[in-house]
């Protein structure tokens, strides 16, 4: 008897310590550390910065983080931008973006961090 009880304890204690981890680790927490901007996706603007960053040339303001996505129009060196917020990428290209409004022409969309002067909004979106 006391060597089943030994077993049923160790047993017990064997598919707690399997199910901790899992029980700890929380999908919300693990989502809102990485923030993905699939095509469509426009953020708040939550980044209360000064409009004076500029695009590294010509540069296309995409729907979305990924090259994937279409482009809603163009930035060019020495228009104004205003930065909302940035994300990691939604394509596996190690580019993170800011989303962003032309404050000459208006339009607004994602561009690549690396194509802009200041390397983007240092606001993480949410």
């Amino acid at each position: 008897m006391r060597g089943r009880i030994v077993a049923l304890l160790l047993s017990s204690a064997a598919l707690c310590a399997l199910a901790a981890p899992q029980a700890l680790a929380s999908p919300a927490s693990a989502v809102s550390a990485t923030v993905f901007a699939g095509c469509g996706w426009v953020p708040e603007d939550i980044d209360g910065g000064g409009w004076y960053a500029t695009a590294d040339g010509a540069v296309n303001m995409r729907s979305g983080a990924s090259t994937g996505c279409p482009a809603n129009g163009v930035a060019y060196q020495g228009q104004a931008l205003d930065y909302h917020c940035y994300s990691t990428p939604l394509a596996d290209d190690d580019f993170s973006w800011t989303y962003a409004r032309n404050v000459s022409t208006g339009v607004q969309g994602w561009i690549r961090n690396d194509l802009l002067t200041d390397h983007g909004s240092k606001v993480k979106c949410r």
